[in-house]
């Protein structure tokens, strides 16, 4: 069994309920896809906890944005990025401070581990965007009507499955090409031997799917389980709009999953 986490985003009150369901689950392994850090008021906080707790962290863009700067982003995201920044080099323990940013300059952009579940073997890569961008490419539910030869492109890319988040929007693409939504699966996708998915777990800190609770999901046997969890936004929210330098529209959102 394992977990799969992406897009934090600073986010504590999320991170630490998500944590807790995986430790009550009995799982031990815990892969994150990236953007720990950016939006929200704890980037410490989160960072912390995903250097214990996982076995694998990739850099997302924001983690980039926040190691070097911020390109392509709305102004909210780009002042987010800034107030990160100053917050981790705000840190008095020099030690703390070090270990924060060596975990993130060393973060890995894929990685790819071959694993047998439940009788089927299965390469899994683990990604944060895309196999074709690793850091910052979407690829959007809509892309399998709008953009067709785009998925297809893609999906030259993946050999067996592919965990990625960077969107926020969690269902599985399928390489004909298709898109489910986790309801349209029961909340469960089947790894078979031959068919190829691109897997995306949502997000723990900042849904957009007009579902506000936190999105992550487990992997028993060959079953990849979606699963949503409300947490305490109210209180994530309010520290948002406690910080000047963070947009109020990144607390306003944790309501409506936007």
């Amino acid at each position: 069994m394992f977990a799969v986490i992406s897009d934090m985003h600073s986010n504590i009150e999320a991170l630490t309920t998500v944590l807790a369901d995986i430790e009550n689950r009995g799982i031990k392994t815990i892969y994150c896809l990236g953007d720990v850090i950016g939006y929200a008021a704890n980037p410490r906080q989160c960072l912390d906890l995903i250097i214990e707790k996982t076995e694998l962290c990739l850099l997302g863009n924001h983690d980039y944005a926040t190691l070097y700067e911020p390109t392509n982003f709305n102004y909210g995201a780009e002042q987010a990025s800034f107030w990160t920044r100053f917050n981790l080099e705000a840190e008095e323990g020099r030690g703390l401070r070090d270990k924060r940013w060596e975990f993130l300059g060393n973060l890995p952009m894929r990685r790819t581990v071959e694993m047998k579940l439940g009788g089927v073997d299965a390469s899994i890569d683990f990604i944060h965007a895309s196999p074709r961008r690793p850091i910052n490419e979407y690829i959007f539910p809509d892309d399998v009507y709008t953009n067709p030869m785009k998925v297809r492109v893609i999906f030259e890319r993946v050999k067996h499955i592919c965990f990625v988040g960077h969107t926020h929007l969690p269902g599985v693409f399928l390489d004909e090409p298709d898109f489910y939504l986790p309801a349209e699966l029961g909340d469960v996708y089947p790894i078979v031997e031959h068919e190829k998915a691109v897997i995306n777990i949502g997000s723990v800190g900042q849904p957009r799917d007009r579902d506000n609770r936190a999105s992550y999901v487990c992997v028993e046997d060959n079953e990849v389980h979606f699963v949503r969890l409300g947490y305490d936004y109210e209180t994530t929210a309010a520290k948002i709009r406690a910080i000047d330098q963070l947009d109020n529209f990144n607390a306003d959102r944790l309501q409506e999953g936007r």
